[in-house]
């Protein structure tokens, strides 16, 4: 007689089911700790100094890679649409398209995963090495909240950091844009400027600037929330660093998707 569990079906469905669970479980906890993180803040307990010591870190100390991901990208992009927009006549229009694009999305995405990759995944480890190595335990039973101490100063951090992120790296990458627009399509810095003003509404930096605050926010959450949920030893760790990473990127997109439905549709 057949095994049922030792056949392929069954194990595909088994590995199916365990990730729907533990997609649920992760969702479950990072709506948990959010609604922890609002009702700590609707009484006003946040630790200034762990604020302003990660409002520091999540910008200052993330600037150079994002700059440096944001400005290589918006090269690589002038490199190809300048001189070919060129070519059409169309030159007085590549300030315009450079500045949609670099305002609309790409200056908050790339921000976005370049502060993923450094910031979120150093909050998810750090505090996962809190839980397993039982600091988190000994927080409370000296009687300080985890979640005041550890995620509502991250959290906060993320929402109020992330706009000044996405408007220095903008300035960056439109200004890296500029350059190479004039050495490769020779368009003259002024009118890359006059194209960029025409073309840029006031709108579009709303949305940018309230997409990048979600997104800061979003970040901050699911780093800190993959990290507090963590049982185990030094692999849970890397699993709950893994998952916050792969989390962040997903939400980021979401997010993006939401904000160009309601705003641009």
């Amino acid at each position: 007689m057949i095994n049922v569990k030792k056949t392929l079906f069954y194990q595909g469905l088994n590995l199916l089911w365990s990730e729907i669970k533990e997609f649920l479980i992760t969702l479950g906890n990072i709506g948990k700790d959010f609604l922890r993180v609002i009702k700590t803040m609707t009484v006003l307990k946040v630790d200034r100094s762990a604020l302003i010591e990660q409002c520091s870190r999540f910008s200052v100390d993330s600037l150079p890679i994002t700059l440096t991901i944001v400005a290589m990208t918006s090269i690589i992009i002038a490199m190809q649409i300048a001189p070919e927009l060129a070519k059409q006549g169309a030159g007085n229009y590549v300030g315009s398209l450079s500045a949609l694009v670099m305002v609309r999305e790409l200056s908050a995405i790339m921000s976005g995963f370049a502060i993923i990759s450094m910031i979120g995944s150093s909050y998810a480890s750090e505090i996962a090495s809190m839980a397993v190595t039982e600091q988190i335990s000994a927080m409370r039973v000296l009687h300080v909240d985890p979640v005041e101490y550890l995620i509502v100063p991250r959290f906060l951090s993320g929402v109020i950091m992330m706009p000044f992120v996405v408007i220095v790296s903008t300035f960056c990458g439109l200004f890296c844009a500029a350059v190479i627009s004039n050495m490769t399509a020779e368009i003259t810095y002024l009118n890359f400027i006059n194209s960029m003003w025409h073309g840029l509404f006031v709108k579009d930096i709303f949305v940018a600037l309230l997409k990048s605050s979600f997104f800061g926010g979003t970040i901050a959450l699911i780093s800190c929330s993959c990290g507090y949920s963590t049982r185990g030893g030094a692999l849970e760790v890397g699993t709950s660093t893994t998952r916050a990473v792969v989390w962040s990127f997903v939400a980021i997109a979401v997010w993006d998707y939401i904000f160009a439905s309601v705003f641009y549709l």
